[in-house]
């Protein structure tokens, strides 16, 4: 079918009297421009009669055919000619300025349609732009324009704006934006005052300083005056407050006359202004707290102060709570109450303003928290019972953040500096008592009052669910940070669950049930068992009912309140609620239908109960593991059961053996799920037999594990040599014979693999010794059995190293054949040897000659030694390598007679001192503190003496050895090490800088009393003239920030400003280097500033609580636009690992527009071109997956729509056709 046909086949069904036909062709319409854009390119005429039929269906009588006609120009905007876009635009302008209402408002719709979906690139964006800017804008400018045209036309600039920041601010814009909708603000109709506001604070952050200059002086300053028009700063103080939270930097120079206008108009007798106030200095702390720091004191004292302005209930003071929490169970008061309607009463929105503004002082001021708990905390607990149930959740969600900052900061040194911005004035002695006072301190004194107030609201019969759900979380968070503080109201405590939990769950109140069962199980564990024994009849039995519920997430909880209970008590030795809970726990495991987090739960009990009850459950019979080990469904919970139970209790071996008997018939299964806990739990039940393992055990369990003995999965290895071991060491006759013939010649092919390392070694080396102390004469077969093994295989698949460590450690737990192993490999390595060795077996020689060094004197050996030096000046590098390994070792055994040589080497000859220093690394890194404490003073000075004018391998590794016999003697050493920080030779400044990194490896905290007096010393090398020495320093900084974060954390706001000094990019760094006819630049800065970055990820990590958070994510705006990609990864994460913390996601979701300029633009790329390799693509789509990872997590962050542009970018790229599956994947859409 060709498209001039297709196209005229649509318009005849678009022509239609049929209404439904008119709807399918503007369907069909659409689905084939989906399907294919190009199907509607062709014939210029035909093109521009279908859009006009599209556009006359805008005016169809029908709701239906206008929407879709609506719809369909959405997709016809992205793909239409010029002209054709100037037609539609002008049509639908027309259209707008209509008497026609209905005409009017779809046409509104449509041009916020085709203004959402225009492409963002491309030159239509920028022609629509600026044909549809001038003309919206004089709509805007038009005195006649209807006031619903004017809230849809600003409805479409303020997506335009959005979208297409850089067109809309063109200089050559007419009429200008912002002239142009200012007038708006002082329009009769508030709609479009308020539509005008928010597109004003739009355009803010793009708009000429000049205009916006303009807009301060004569539409915001003016009106912020004490005796202006009530309504115009009304409308004054809403454009401040999105202002400030669009662009906050905007309003920087004007605070001084913006703050003090807004905290005086707050005072005015009209109840609009007082929440706009309000709401305007909340934005304010939280978008610039830096800039709010010098009102504080005022912005507190009016949060204070409107918190409890309730003019039309005057019958009680601020401090009467318990009055006010009855006057809501008195019914003669509310009949006193009638006179006026609730429904009038609008005051409850000041209160609630005024209770969010002293959650965003809360917030943004952790340093003050001692000082909030004098003047704050008290008059929010005196609004625990406000009347009005939406003001009473928010105060409690305040105070709610005001523990979760106590938790988080409560250690942090509170400042005096500005604790006078807060409090009153107070008595000499007062503020001298003060200084010892902490949050938690000040938190104690008030928990009676603050549990009084609460509890007093949650006891009424007549609260609601979601009110006595909100107080069990309050409670809940106040026992986070102080356990064991309401000690004294287990009885209210105790009756308002009860009142909760013994009324049975429905689809609105279970979620309260949830909250107080996880209350009542927090409380069990934080408090001491005579504190609620006296209330435990009444607890347990509404528990016992809830573990019986049906719906299985209120039984969870309820099993899980028991386990804390059972383990507080601990030992339980008489309770008939224990009897009574192990029926329910048995019942809920004997049927086959119970949900599997139920019976997880009840299994824990049961576990719980074996511990804590034994004296209870052991007369039972042990019934219950029957319906515990079970073969089928999920058994991931009943192993963790059985290891639980086989680790605290002293089991039978009858019961060990039941057990056994079951996880052998589990790892029978082929799927690998649970396999871990499977081996975990087997290694626990094999220690504890009694009597020892059962001769029958290993022939039947050896063959079963044989098959996890392979490198397929090297988790499951190590799991699998662990349980060889332990059969071994605990039954060698019977196990011994099973594993020679099932298992050893497959371990010899393990032992080579280069996949083994870490866990899986340490494992199989645990293997090797448990097998050779089982069988005396197996040691003779195993040595050469290995060599022979990794001398066959592939030289690429062969890991010579792990070879010597299990000959090495066969030799360590048979050193009867060490003699003759020596003797042996000996040979191999000695040049004058008649046969010609290989350079892998010369290689594995040197490095079991090196493994037996470390534990033999080998100083009869003298040849074998001088022999390896030799090997120094191999051509091959593994030899080389190899060869200093095993002089370094070698001198382990004998340090006196062998050192020295290794010293003497070094120095006599400059091609050898590499692999000197590479001998004295191993000599350093496995020497015992004992043996290196005697070498210390002789290494010491020699060292230093390699490292200066030396190449950065060489000083890398002199640093790495001094670094650590800094930790044997650290009081001769550190001071060694720091009367060398100020060294004219930058060489000798980075020796001591790396030193020191290596010195912080070591998480020992012996010797850190002495370093953190000298740690900032070391540490003002980031100041350096070097930039190596610099990006040492830093990489210092990151090592101490990671081991040892206290020595660091009262010396940042000192180190701060000179990290994020070295995260930008510096010009004088960067060279042009020229590549044949290419030129290509070259930062010579990057690695510094990678690390700078690093150790601010690492900060996140260790001293979040002492980060500036505004300062940190204002620096974060470089790292994802830095001309690096490795950077930008590196704020990517950063990006992740803030918006994952409910503390660091508030002050993030503040800034996300910000952010989104950048992330725009990296998640496009740069444009492909034919010059582009295939590297370059790769590497752009994995910056653009970094990217999108980021942007996943900032959406998850509810930013309650104070970041439009972000939102906007989130929509957009779930659309996008190219990248759009991958990030809805990401979403979890």
């Amino acid at each position: 079918m060709t498209k001039t046909y297709l196209m005229n086949s649509l318009i005849e069904k678009m022509q239609s009297p049929d209404q439904d036909f008119r709807f399918m062709g503007l369907n069909d319409l659409m689905g084939e421009i989906k399907q294919d854009p190009a199907s509607f390119i062709g014939d210029e005429p035909t093109e521009t009669k279908v859009l006009k039929q599209v556009l006359s269906l805008v005016e169809d009588r029908i709701s239906e055919v206008k929407n879709q006609a609506v719809k369909c120009l959405g997709q016809l905007i992205k793909i239409i000619r010029e002209p054709q876009m100037e037609l539609v635009v002008d049509s639908l302008i027309n259209f707008s300025v209509g008497k026609d209402d209905e005409l009017r408002d779809i046409s509104g719709l449509a041009l916020k349609t085709i203004t959402s979906e225009l492409p963002l690139e491309g030159k239509i964006a920028a022609r629509a732009c600026a044909k549809l800017a001038p003309k919206l804008l004089q709509q805007v400018s038009n005195t006649e324009t209807p006031p619903e045209t004017l809230i849809e036309t600003l409805s479409t600039l303020s997506i335009l704006i959005t979208r297409f920041p850089a067109h809309v601010s063109d200089p050559s814009l007419t009429p200008h934006p912002l002239p142009a909708i200012a007038p708006l603000l002082s329009h009769s109709r508030p709609a479009v005052r308020k539509r005008a506001i928010l597109t004003l604070s739009q355009y803010i952050p793009v708009a000429p300083p000049v205009l916006v200059d303009d807009l301060l002086q004569n539409h915001i300053l003016p009106f912020l005056v004490p005796n202006a028009n009530l309504e115009k700063q009304r409308t004054t103080v809403h454009l401040v407050a999105a202002i400030i939270r669009q662009a906050p930097q905007q309003l920087a120079s004007v605070y001084n006359d913006i703050i003090p206008g807004v905290v005086k108009a707050v005072q005015r007798d009209d109840d609009e202004l007082r929440e706009g106030c309000l709401q305007a200095l909340e934005t304010l702390l939280l978008r610039s707290p830096a800039e709010a720091a010098s009102f504080l004191s005022s912005i507190v004292q009016i949060g204070s102060q409107f918190i409890k302005y309730d003019p039309n209930y005057a019958g009680l003071d601020a401090g009467e709570d318990e009055e006010m929490a009855d006057a809501d169970d008195d019914d003669d008061d509310d009949a006193e109450l009638d006179e006026y309607s609730d429904d009038e009463d609008t005051s409850y929105k000041i209160r609630r303003a005024s209770t969010k503004l002293l959650a965003a002082v809360i917030t943004t001021r952790p340093e003050l928290l001692a000082s909030l708990y004098k003047e704050v905390s008290p008059v929010l607990i005196s609004r625990f019972g406000d009347r009005e149930e939406t003001v009473r959740l928010e105060v409690w969600a305040t105070y709610g953040v005001l523990l979760n900052q106590t938790s988080l900061y409560g250690s942090l040194p509170q400042s005096q500096e500005n604790d006078s911005a807060i409090r009153k004035r107070k008595r000499d002695s007062e503020e001298r008592m003060d200084v010892e006072e902490t949050p938690q301190t000040l938190l104690r004194s008030q928990v009676p009052s603050l549990s009084k107030a609460l509890l007093q609201q949650l006891k009424s019969p007549k609260t609601p669910p979601p009110t006595l759900q909100a107080g069990f979380q309050l409670l809940h968070a106040l026992l986070g940070v102080l356990p064991g503080c309401l000690s004294n109201q287990v009885t209210p405590i105790a009756a308002i669950s009860q009142c909760v939990l013994s009324q049975s769950p429905t689809t609105s109140t279970s979620a309260l049930h949830l909250t107080c069962l996880s209350f009542v199980a927090l409380y069990f564990a934080t408090h001491a068992p005579g504190t609620f024994s006296a209330s435990l009849p009444t607890l347990t039995s509404v528990l016992l009912k809830s573990a019986g519920e049906k719906h299985p997430r209120v039984a969870s909880e309820a099993f899980r309140a028991f386990s804390a209970l059972l383990n507080a008590m601990r030992p339980v030795k008489n309770g008939n609620w224990a009897e009574r809970l192990y029926d329910q726990a048995f019942q809920r495991l004997s049927t086959h239908d119970t949900d599997a987090e139920v019976r997880g739960c009840a299994e824990d009990c049961i576990a719980d109960l074996w511990i804590c009850a034994p004296d209870i459950i052991k007369p039972k019979g042990g019934k219950e593991w029957q319906a515990i080990c079970r073969t089928t469904g999920n058994t991931g919970g009943a192993v963790r059961v059985v290891t639980k139970v086989a680790r605290d209790v002293e089991m039978s071996d009858e019961w060990v053996n039941y057990c056994v008997e079951w996880i052998m018939g589990l790892l029978k299964k082929s799927e690998r799920g649970g396999k871990p806990e499977i081996f975990i739990a087997l290694d626990t039940l094999l220690r504890r037999y009694s009597s020892g393992i059962p001769t029958d055990l290993p022939p039947t369990l050896v063959p079963q594990i044989r098959p996890y003995a392979s490198t397929t999965d090297i988790s499951l290895l190590s799991h699998a040599l662990t349980i060889i071991a332990v059969l071994l060491d605990l039954s060698p006759t019977a196990t011994f014979p099973e594993v020679e013939r099932e298992l050893l010649g497959d371990i010899y092919q393990i032992a080579h693999s280069p996949l083994v390392s870490g866990a899986a070694l340490d494992s199989l080396l645990t293997f090797f010794s448990s097998l050779v102390q089982a069988d005396n004469q197996i040691a003779t077969h195993v040595v050469p059995s290995l060599a022979t093994s990794a001398e066959k295989a592939n030289k690429s698949d062969a890991n010579l190293a792990n070879v010597a460590k299990c000959i090495g450690q066969v030799v360590q737990s048979a050193q009867g054949v060490a003699a003759g192993t020596i003797a042996v490999y000996s040979k191999n390595i000695k040049k004058s040897s008649k046969s010609k060795s290989t350079t892998s077996v010369v290689v594995l020689s040197l490095l079991i000659v090196g493994e037996l060094g470390r534990f033999i004197d080998m100083s009869k050996q003298q040849d074998t030694f001088s022999s390896t030096i030799e090997h120094f000046a191999a051509e091959e590098e593994d030899i080389r390598a190899a060869a200093a390994f095993a002089a370094g070792n070698i001198a382990i055994g004998n340090l006196h007679q062998f050192l020295p040589a290794i010293l003497r080497v070094a120095e006599s000859d400059p091609h050898k001192k590499l692999l000197s220093l590479h001998a004295l690394k191993e000599v350093v890194t496995h020497c015992s503190h004992g043996q290196l404490e005697g070498v210390a003073e002789q290494l010491w000075a020699p060292l230093f003496q390699y490292s200066e004018d030396a190449e950065d391998s060489t000083r890398n590794v002199a640093a790495a050895c001094l670094g650590k016999l800094t930790t044997t003697h650290p009081s001769r050493y550190l001071p060694q090490l720091h009367s060398r920080i100020h060294d004219e030779n930058p060489a000798a400044r980075a020796t001591v800088v790396s030193a020191i990194r290596h010195t912080l490896a070591e998480s020992s905290p012996s010797y850190d009393e002495l370093l953190a007096s000298l740690i900032m010393d070391f540490l003002e090398l980031i100041h350096d003239q070097d930039l190596n020495v610099r990006r040492l320093a830093l990489s210092a900084l990151n090592s101490a920030a990671r081991t040892k974060p206290h020595l660091i954390r009262d010396h940042l706001p000192t180190l701060l400003p000179s990290l994020y000094a070295e995260m930008k990019v510096n010009p004088d760094l960067i060279r042009t280097v020229q590549m044949g006819p290419w030129t290509h630049k070259v930062d010579d800065g990057l690695d510094a500033r990678k690390t700078a970055w690093e150790t601010l990820y690492t900060l996140l990590d260790t001293c979040l609580t002492k980060l500036d958070l505004s300062i940190f994510l204002s620096h974060l705006l470089a790292a994802i636009s830095d001309p690096s990609d490795e950077i930008k990864v590196i704020g990517h994460m950063l990006l992740a690992r803030l918006s994952a913390s409910p503390t660091t996601s508030l002050a993030l979701a503040q800034r996300l527009d910000e952010l989104t300029t950048a992330l725009e633009a990296t998640m496009r790329g740069t444009p492909v071109t034919k010059d582009t390799v295939k590297q370059d693509i790769e590497r752009a789509a994995e910056l653009r997956r970094s990217t999108m990872r980021a942007v996943a997590a900032l959406s998850k962050i509810d930013s309650a729509g104070s970041a439009p542009k972000f939102d906007a970018f989130v929509e957009e790229s779930r659309k996008n056709d190219q990248w759009g599956p991958e990030f809805r994947e990401l979403l979890g859409h």
